[in-house]
């Protein structure tokens, strides 16, 4: 189970809850989140999206507890590209 908690505009609170509970602190700026999104979904749905995304190739206590969200694409680079259509 993924939870997102919005903490301010640009800061969120993301736990997991996969067998080992963690919890995750992620800056997505605004913008990035709109490049992302076409502003068709809320930033929280799209860290749910990129959770589940990052989920199917790791698990979540390998997941960074604190990062911005661009971050992802450093690691897989196809993070843009796969997470429009998983919106």
């Amino acid at each position: 189970m993924i939870t997102v908690e919005k903490i301010d505009e640009s800061n969120f609170r993301v736990t997991v809850d996969s067998g080992t509970k963690t919890t995750h602190a992620v800056h997505v700026d605004p913008a990035y989140a709109t490049k992302l999104t076409a502003a068709e979904v809320t930033t929280e749905r799209l860290l749910e999206v990129s959770f589940e995304f990052l989920l199917a190739r790791e698990p979540n206590t390998s997941i960074l507890r604190s990062f911005d969200l661009p971050v992802i694409g450093q690691y897989f680079p196809e993070y843009e590209t796969t997470i429009g259509g998983m919106l």
